[in-house]
This record gives structure tokens, sequence and C-alpha cells, in this order.
């Protein structure tokens, strides 16, 4: 078993109140296909990109929804040590929600940042899912953060994960967005969320062939485009969506397609 890496987003999860037609959703928008996972009692499916596994998804578990959150993705970083991890995530300010172990799994730690955005810090019983390569059709391409205090915000994940700031782009009265890497690969960007976005959240890109496609199939299975699709610095054309249950997500094709 090789190290497991400090830092890298490695599995993306839906929580939702429809399992079964998120499953119909993105597997028309995305072209993902499911798997069921016999590992716990609680019923969860894995997110196949191919052969690949890429995420999972399950129901909403009730005592999540009675704090108010609705639907949503949660981010996976991987950590050698989750429990170290989450002490130091708390020593930054943060907060350690959860803490336990999947047997044949890994150890998770459930954290909320100083601001407020939740992420799982995973250790994983055996290889760490995903890699540090460019991604490619169907897999998790960007990972972007809103949140109430950038600079505070990335002065906690840097320090965390060890990330490392690669620019910063003036984006005139929406402030200053960070964009970040680990090692040589581009990772994400994190930038104050407007008024409007009523929490400090985590957003994942999927990367897809055809962005204009796609945005037509969201509609048509009943999600919604709340913005785009629009050429970024580059010429991808990214989109951000929310899907039939609620949950927000967003998607980007390259220059080159």
């Amino acid at each position: 078993m090789t190290e497991t890496p400090n830092g890298r987003f490695c599995w993306g999860e839906l929580l939702t109140t429809d399992p079964e037609t998120a499953a119909d959703f993105y597997a028309a928008v995305i072209g993902w296909g499911t798997r069921e996972w016999e590992g716990s009692e609680t019923p969860y499916s894995v997110w196949m990109n191919g052969e690949m596994p890429v995420g999972g998804f399950m129901r909403l578990p009730p005592e999540v929804a009675a704090t108010g959150a609705p639907p949503h993705w949660l981010e996976y970083i991987s950590t050698p040590d989750a429990e170290a991890c989450a002490v130091k995530a708390e020593n930054l300010g943060g907060k350690l929600l959860n803490l336990f172990d999947i047997p044949d799994v890994g150890r998770l730690a459930i954290i909320a940042d100083p601001q407020g955005a939740v992420i799982t810090a995973y250790q994983p019983s055996d290889a760490t899912p995903g890699h540090d390569g460019p991604a490619s059709i169907g897999e998790f391409s960007w990972h972007e953060l809103a949140t109430t205090d950038w600079e505070a915000a990335w002065a906690f994940y840097s320090e965390l994960f060890g990330w490392r700031e690669a620019s910063r782009a003036d984006m005139g009265e929406a402030g200053t967005y960070l964009e970040f890497h680990r090692g040589a690969h581009p990772l994400g960007g994190i930038f104050n969320r407007p008024p409007e976005m009523p929490l400090s959240a985590w957003l994942p890109y999927i990367r897809v062939p055809d962005a204009q496609v796609t945005a037509e199939r969201v509609v048509e299975r009943g999600g919604t485009i709340l913005n785009g699709p629009m050429e970024v610095p580059g010429g991808d054309l990214i989109a951000q969506c929310k899907d039939p249950q609620g949950a927000i997500f967003a998607f980007h094709a390259t220059a080159a397609e």
C-alpha cells in the first residue's frame, strides 16, 4: 500500500432526499453508472465513471436534515491520520463534528471550517481513491469554496492540507478569487460568497465533454441552471446547477472540447 497523500480531493458524496431520482438524473446528465455498496447497514451506492468509482450517494440522514441542512455534496479530502487532522483543525479554529471508523474503508473526520463549510478528512484503510493528474471526462475537476472570509479560510486549509497558492484574480466588486494547487496539480479556488448565498460551502465541478449539451440535459431532467454556461479565462466553459432535490453542483468542459 502506498502512503496516503495529504490534501487530495478523493471522493464526492451526495446526500439527497431521493437517491433513486438522483441516480437517474446524474446518469442522464453526467453519464455515471451506480453500484450498490454492501459494507454498511445504511443503504449506500457508488458513482461509477465507467469502471472507476468516483464518489457515492445516500439518503440525507434524518439527524442531518434536522439541522436544516438541504441535500448537498460533501467533499472528501485525504489525510494520513484523520484523528490528528481533526485535532489540528480544531487548533486552527475549526470544529470536529464526528470521528468514526468504517470497516475496510477507513477513518473519517467530519470537520467544519472556521467559516462553517463542512468537509470530510478521510484516512483510507487501503489505497487512496482518485489521482493527482488532470481530470478525465466524468471525474471531479475543480473544487470551489464560497466563504465569508477567504483569507482566513485559505489560512486554515493551506495549513491543514499543505495546499499552495497558485494565483489571485481581481473580480472587481466580487473581490478576490484565489486559485490553489497541490504539487503541480491545480485543485480549485476560494472566494467570498455573495450576500444571496446563505451558507459557506464547497462546490464540486465535474468534467463533461460538451457544456451546452450538459446544460440542456440538466433542464430536461428537472434540474436548474443557476449560472452559465459561461466562458472563463483560458477558454473553458462552466455552469453551476441545482439537481431536482436541490443539491448544488457544477460542470466544466475544457476549451479543446
